[in-house]
């Protein structure tokens, strides 16, 4: 198994004085069971349930966690020592409501197991009017490989940890920006990258993205309350890989007769199973950043991979130098994201926005805006050196504080102190990123506050 950051978090939440049960949520085929199981081997005892698999019935016998305890040990032959670890893990828990009722009792009455739940149809428990105790569980999101997590896999920790350091030396910068392009291309989903890792042809991937595209399409029987909304959320997802990263209304999507609310509630659903997100718009230029619901989101889905292969742009992919020549830059923009959400995950924050002008007959638009304290740092992805940044601008113009911007491109790093145009001839800060440090926001703004300019030698 390649190595997942998430283990570090997993790691923080092992040692835990209060420790309580852990929900471990994440879209279908991101790798939750095969992490778990790979973390279960550091424990003494390790108890695997598959609910889906026949251990539903364990938690339909027993009210009582200490007799459903005793009972597993005992049909299992498990020797419990004074100061043995012990690790359940109970997969696919939404098939069983009860199983779900007594984590808490978990947490209450047996502190001393540690207990993971996972499933890919979460989600449903809502349909059955359930919900996770509050309160008396954790909760962590696994998400697609990162770059840093594909670069480790590829070319090694030394890699990786330039990466994660922000120090890629000047020489490796063409390559690292070649590597990027390739992630971009494979996407994070774990098969996908084993599978490319081990031959190293994009066209073998096809018959596993197209394996996780039906699986998802059959999931929606499993989603949907009624039969009628399983043939929206079809629809939906034989549809909106095609608007990734693109604002999208709700009403007639994908072609549709569907309404805005038949199409928001069934897309409410798959951003609930991880499919999807909905990004929306904020028109502030200071904290806090609060989304205007009103206004059309962006639709970014689970994995670029499987967008671009949805596209059928492999080819095209392969053939073009710069990340942004393709599918008119919302490949890369789609990318960026992917690696903005799992920084975020990090920083424990739920959504991503981005940024547009609140002014009648004028448009601008800002990528995407990420809240550091009491800034809100505007960030652009653009190719080129002398790609514009009229958008960039206006969000300067409007902002009464001092600025720093984010630009997201293909060159090397730099910062650079520069003014919009006149009139208004506003100075700002300008943190030029090359795509493969943008998964460490987090860590680069970090630096920035602490006066550094030159990140990387």
């Amino acid at each position: 198994m390649y190595k997942r950051e998430i283990v570090k978090q997993l790691n923080i939440w092992r040692n835990k004085t209060h420790r309580k049960p852990l929900v471990l949520r994440g879209a279908r085929q991101v790798g939750k069971t095969t992490l778990v199981k790979e973390f279960g081997k550091d424990f003494d005892t390790f108890v695997y349930l598959n609910l889906e698999k026949g251990d539903a019935e364990i938690f339909r016998k027993f009210s009582d966690v200490r007799a459903l305890w005793q009972y597993i040990c005992l049909t299992r032959q498990i020797m419990q020592g004074k100061d043995s670890s012990m690790l359940l893990f109970i997969d696919e828990i939404q098939e069983e409501p009860k199983a779900v009722a007594l984590l808490r009792y978990f947490y209450e009455e047996l502190p001393e197991i540690h207990v993971i739940a996972a499933g890919s149809r979460l989600q449903s428990l809502t349909r059955e009017g359930l919900s996770f105790p509050v309160g008396r569980v954790e909760y962590l999101t696994l998400r697609p490989f990162s770059f840093a997590e594909y670069i480790e896999a590829k070319r090694g920790e030394a890699w990786a940890d330039m990466v994660r350091g922000l120090s890629v030396p000047e020489m490796l910068h063409e390559d690292m920006i070649a590597e990027f392009n390739t992630y971009a291309l494979v996407g994070g989903m774990p098969e996908a990258v084993a599978e490319y890792l081990d031959a190293g042809d994009i066209t073998r991937l096809a018959p596993i993205f197209n394996a996780l595209l039906k699986g998802y399409n059959e999931d929606a029987e499993k989603f949907a309350k009624n039969q009628e909304q399983a043939k929206i959320l079809r629809h939906i997802l034989s549809t909106a890989w095609l608007s990734a990263a693109e604002t999208i209304t709700f009403g007639c999507f994908g072609n549709s007769s569907y309404t805005a609310t038949q199409i928001h509630d069934a897309m409410d659903l798959l951003e609930r199973a991880y499919l999807l997100s909905l990004d929306y718009p904020v028109t502030a230029t200071a904290v806090p950043a609060m989304p205007a619901k009103r206004r059309a989101p962006k639709l970014m889905m689970v994995d670029t991979g499987l967008a671009n292969f949805f596209a059928g742009i492999q080819v095209q992919y392969l053939q073009n130098k710069e990340l942004l020549d393709t599918w008119r830059g919302r490949a890369a923009e789609h990318i960026v994201a992917q690696e903005l959400r799992i920084a975020a995950d990090r920083q424990y924050k739920e959504s991503l926005y981005f940024w547009v002008r609140d002014q009648k007959g004028a448009t601008a638009e800002v990528d995407f805006i990420w809240q550091d304290g009491i800034q809100i740092i505007p960030i652009e992805v653009k190719a080129g050196t002398n790609a514009r940044l009229r958008s960039l601008h206006s969000f300067v113009n409007a902002c009464e504080r001092p600025v720093v911007a984010l630009r997201v491109w293909s060159g090397n790093y730099s910062v650079q102190e520069v003014t919009t145009p006149a009139p208004h001839a506003k100075p700002f800060r300008l943190v030029n990123i090359p795509f493969y440090y943008i998964g460490q926001i987090d860590t680069l703004l970090q630096g920035l506050q602490g006066g550094e300019k030159v990140l990387v030698k």
